[in-house]
C-alpha cells in the first residue's frame, strides 16, 4: 500500500471517528433540548448545535425565533415604556420609567441586606450575652428572643411563596381523590358537578370574608409558623384553585382507554391498583395541565387574598406602598408587581417540568 493511500484511509477513519462524535453529541443534545424547554432555555439547543458543528444558518434561524425575536420584543416594551411613562401624572408623580423601577429594585435589595446584617449582629450580641451569663453561673436569667425587625422585601416574596404553596397542596389533596372519583363513577359526578359550577366562579374578595370568621373561630390557637392571616390566605387560595385541578382530573380519568379498563376487570384487581397502575399513568398529563391552572389561579388570588388578609407578602406590599404614597412608592408596586409576574412565569415552568418527568414514560 503506498503512502498516499494509507493516508487517504487514516483521512476516512478520522471522518468516520468525527462523524460518529457528532452523532453522539446530537443525541445527547436532542435528549436535553426537553428539559431545556420545559425549564425556558431552549435558546440554549441551538447555540450547543452550532458547536457540535450543526448546519449554522439553521440553528441562526431557530435562535432568532427562539431568543431574538423575544428580545427583540422586550426591548421595544422597554423603550415605549420609557417614552410613554413620564407622559402620564398621577397623585403619586409621574410614572416611573424602567430605570426608576430598576434603582428601586437595588434599593429594595440593599435594603434586605442591611435588615439580615442587623439580625446577624442582634444574634450574635444575644449569644455573647448569654455565653456571658452561663460563665458567671446565672443560666437562670439566660433568654432567648426572636428578631423582630421589619420584613424586608425578600421575605415578603418567600412569605407569599410559602402561602400559596400551603393553598395549592391542600387544593391537590382535595381535588385530586375528588376528581378521580368524578371520573370512576357517574354517580359521584352527577353529584359533584352543580357545586362545581356554582362555587367555580367565586371571586377570592367573596371567600375572604367567610374563610376570615370561619378561621378565626375555628383557630383559637395560632402557632408563630401558621399565624391566622396566612391561614385565611391559605385557604382563600384553596377554595379559588381547586377547581381546575378536579375539572381536569375528572376529565382525564373518564377519558381513560376502556378497554384498559376493561383489562382490569377481567385481571379482577383491586380498586386501589385499578387507580395507581391504570388510571393515574393515563390521566397524568390531564392532571398536570390542571395542577398548572390550579397553581396559576392561587398565585392571581393570593395577592388580593394578603392585601385584604394583611398578610405578610406582596399583596401586603403593594397594599401598603400605595397607603404609604411617598415619591417612591409608585416604581416599588411596579417592582412588585413584575416581580409578581417572572414569579408566575417561574411556577409554571416548575410545574411543566414536573409534567415532563412524570409524564415522560406514558409519552414514550
Amino acid at each position: 500500500m503506498s503512502d498516499s493511500t494509507a493516508s487517504q484511509m487514516t483521512d476516512i477513519e478520522a471522518a468516520i471517528k468525527k462523524k460518529a462524535r457528532q452523532e453522539k453529541m446530537f443525541s445527547r443534545i436532542n435528549a436535553a433540548s426537553g428539559w431545556l424547554e420545559a425549564l425556558g432555555f431552549s435558546w440554549v439547543t441551538p447555540v450547543l448545535k452550532i458547536a457540535a458543528g450543526d448546519n449554522p444558518k439553521e440553528q441562526l434561524a431557530e435562535l432568532r425565533r427562539v431568543l431574538f425575536i423575544p428580545m427583540l420584543g422586550i426591548a421595544l416594551f422597554l423603550i415605549a415604556w420609557g417614552v410613554l411613562a413620564p407622559q402620564v401624572k398621577t397623585s403619586l408623580g409621574v410614572i416611573p420609567g424602567p430605570l426608576a423601577v430598576w434603582e428601586q429594585t437595588l434599593n429594595l435589595w440593599d435594603d434586605h441586606v442591611r435588615e439580615r446584617k442587623k439580625a446577624d449582629a442582634f444574634f450574635d450580641r444575644q449569644e455573647k450575652r448569654n455565653a456571658n451569663l452561663i460563665a458567671a453561673g446565672k443560666a437562670d436569667k439566660v433568654k432567648v428572643r426572636k428578631y423582630t425587625g421589619k420584613p424586608t422585601y425578600i421575605d415578603q416574596i418567600i412569605t407569599s411563596l410559602f402561602t400559596v404553596g400551603l393553598g395549592f397542596i391542600i387544593a391537590t389533596l382535595i381535588a385530586v381523590p375528588l376528581g378521580i372519583a368524578s371520573g370512576l363513577s357517574k354517580a359521584v359526578n352527577g353529584a359533584i358537578n352543580p357545586l362545581i359550577q356554582i362555587f367555580k366562579p367565586i371571586s377570592p374578595l367573596a371567600w375572604l370574608p367567610i374563610v376570615t370568621m370561619i378561621v378565626s373561630a375555628a383557630y383559637a390557637n395560632p402557632t408563630s409558623l401558621f399565624p391566622k392571616s396566612l391561614v385565611v390566605s391559605a385557604v382563600t387560595v384553596t377554595l379559588c384553585s381547586l377547581w381546575p385541578t378536579l375539572i381536569n382530573t375528572a376529565l382525564g380519568v373518564a377519558s381513560v382507554d376502556k378497554d384498559l379498563m376493561n383489562v382490569g376487570r377481567v385481571l379482577q384487581l383491586p380498586t386501589f391498583k385499578t387507580v395507581t397502575k391504570l388510571v393515574l399513568p393515563s390521566s397524568l398529563p390531564l392532571i398536570f395541565t390542571g395542577l398548572r391552572l390550579s397553581l396559576g389561579v392561587g398565585w392571581m388570588v393570593l395577592i388580593a387574598a394578603e392585601m385584604l388578609a394583611q398578610n405578610p407578602g406582596l399583596g401586603k406590599f403593594v397594599w401598603d406602598e400605595f397607603q404609604n404614597g411617598s415619591s417612591q412608592s409608585l416604581a416599588k408596586i411596579i417592582v412588585a408587581v413584575l416581580t409578581i409576574g417572572v414569579i408566575g412565569f417561574m411556577l409554571d415552568r416548575v410545574m411543566y417540568t414536573l409534567q415532563q418527568a412524570f409524564t415522560f414514560s406514558s409519552n414514550r
